[in-house]
């Protein structure tokens, strides 16, 4: 019998003592929206908003459960409650918050008011996101410097280890960002359907899934509305429906995530009946 310490490395999971129950799931053609969230309104997740800040007082938000920004050319860590000095994070926010009520909502301010941000200080309030117990970390912002890709490789490589939902943002231009072209995360783009619970799945990535984000109204800083198009506001369509999901099902992982919007999406053809878009 082979001793203990001649194992190979990593087995130790696989271990007749050791080996964990899992909880099974459908079969992807049985998954219904009422499986997947019926009934859950997001209690309890916690969903990071790695943004330009959330407006805790606008009514589309009804507050902020906690607060992280990163300041000064240090990358200092400040917990002190703070505003939206854009309205972007807010618009986010209240979107997360119509699908997922009940849900925790944590505000990671690496943005300022011209809505950009050293890729190092986003890089920085990622890592706090995945370090510090969020559930799903909605990103609705990527990075262009190439210098920065191989870290936030590593940091979106942690959190699917760790069970975090990432949800990005694809770039509105044609040109690779990050983290959204990474296989670990849930990377949406935007479509015209004016319904929230409208999800597609793409075949062929780098994106994966699409949701509301053409002509969609959004809370904005002050207490305002406006009427935005982009990617940045499909993304918490899909963070808002993770956080309803993760409620119901606590213990999935990222890949079931995936596996449970693509059964969901709209043009998953279930019958002979031919697809016709919405």
């Amino acid at each position: 019998m082979t001793d203990a310490l001649q194992r190979p490395a990593w087995s130790s999971a696989f271990e007749a003592a050791s080996v964990q129950r899992i909880e099974a799931i459908p079969s992807l053609d049985d998954i219904t929206p009422e499986w997947a969230w019926g009934g859950s309104q997001g209690e309890g997740v916690k969903v990071a908003v790695i943004d330009s800040g959330i407006d805790a007082g606008h009514p589309a938000v009804n507050g902020v459960n906690g607060y992280i920004s990163i300041e000064g050319s240090d990358g200092r860590l400040a917990t002190e409650p703070h505003d939206d000095v854009f309205g972007h994070g807010t618009a986010c926010a209240g979107i997360i918050r119509s699908l997922a009520p009940q849900c925790e909502l944590y505000s990671i301010r690496v943005l300022g008011p011209h809505l950009t941000g050293r890729g190092p200080a986003f890089a920085r309030g990622l890592k706090w996101a995945v370090e510090n117990g969020m559930q799903v970390c909605n990103l609705s912002l990527g990075s262009t410097r190439r210098d920065l890709f191989e870290l936030l490789y590593e940091i979106t490589d942690a959190a699917y280890f760790r069970n975090v939902v990432l949800v990005t943002a694809a770039n509105n231009l044609p040109i690779p960002s990050a983290p959204s072209l990474y296989a670990s995360v849930l990377s949406v783009a935007a479509h015209a359907v004016d319904d929230p619970f409208v999800v597609y799945y793409n075949p062929n990535p780098p994106v994966e899934f699409g949701a509301h984000g053409i002509d969609v109204r959004v809370a904005w800083k002050g207490g305002t509305w406006i009427t935005a198009t982009g990617n940045s506001f499909a993304t918490p369509h899909v963070s808002g429906l993770a956080a309803r999901i993760l409620a119901k099902h606590p213990r999935l992982t990222v890949f079931h995530m995936k596996a449970v919007l693509r059964a969901l999406a709209a043009n998953i053809v279930r019958s002979r009946e031919p697809f016709a878009p919405k």
